[in-house]
């Protein structure tokens, strides 16, 4: 099922690694138990090559929603509120880093807002070169949800996703996991009894304009964000796949980073 030297992005929800009702509460216990599936993942497959992003979950919403900084940053608060977003989200992937550490996985955090610059959030500008090297010396670099300078905004917020679109141009990766508390799409959301296991780029187009058929998915909300955009990198982006899944359920996340489909799988 391996390709040799395969590169995965892997993204842990900020739902999926923080307690979202108290803010800045980390989940220790569940960041423990992740860094030791990768870390299985990793022994069990020498060819994958990995890419960490997390998101900010209860650490950076906060100041995030209090000055508006996704928005724009122009004034002075703003660019105060900016530094304190910078803050939050280190902390919290200083919590992520030392996780994997301890288990005894050489990660190395590359903090957006130190290297990329973007424009309206798409990114222009970045030194690629730390994180190349960082893949050569087989560390596993740590990407994350973080603040950037930004040409038109002045300064904004780039989401996991954000930066995983940029590096997927950088770098030829084979697939995207997206890790988080939501099994995938479901085909009856709320009542979450039917998981959709399969979505192709095709039928999506089809359903989205309304054509009855295989695909009658009601996809909406921040899941449709995330099909949407996942479904557009993999129609730039040739032999390219990605899975949204829960990783709460023990196992699962070792699993799908060795390529077993453990939820909805977006496909070209």
């Amino acid at each position: 099922m391996h390709m040799t030297n395969e590169l995965v992005l892997l993204k842990l929800g900020g739902s999926l690694i923080t307690d979202k009702d108290k803010p800045y509460t980390p989940r220790l216990d569940k960041l423990a138990e992740l860094a030791k599936e990768i870390k299985t993942a990793l022994d069990s497959s020498p060819g994958l090559n990995l890419i960490l992003g997390h998101g900010s979950g209860s650490f950076g919403h906060v100041a995030a929603k209090k000055y508006g900084t996704r928005d724009g940053v122009q004034t002075r608060e703003q660019w105060m509120g900016f530094t304190e977003v910078r803050l939050q989200a280190a902390e919290l992937n200083r919590y992520v880093v030392t996780s994997l550490f301890e288990a005894g996985i050489p990660a190395m955090p590359f903090p957006p807002s130190a290297s990329m610059v973007s424009d309206k959030r798409k990114v222009i500008h970045h030194n690629i070169e730390t994180i190349r090297r960082a893949l050569a010396a087989h560390l596993l670099p740590v990407v994350q949800g973080d603040v950037a300078f930004d040409e038109t905004l002045g300064g904004t917020i780039l989401s996991t996703e954000d930066v995983f679109t940029f590096l997927v141009e950088q770098f030829p990766t084979a697939r995207i996991l997206l890790a988080g508390i939501e099994a995938g799409v479901w085909e009856d959301f709320p009542a979450r009894t039917r998981l959709v296991k399969q979505i192709q780029l095709s039928d999506y187009e089809a359903m989205r304009e309304g054509i009855q058929g295989s695909a009658s998915t009601d996809v909406t909300g921040g899941m449709k964000a995330k099909v949407e955009e996942m479904l557009s990198l993999i129609q730039k982006n040739k032999g390219l796949t990605a899975q949204i899944f829960a990783a709460e359920e023990k196992g699962l996340l070792t699993r799908a980073l060795q390529g077993e489909n453990v939820g909805t799988l977006l496909t070209a």
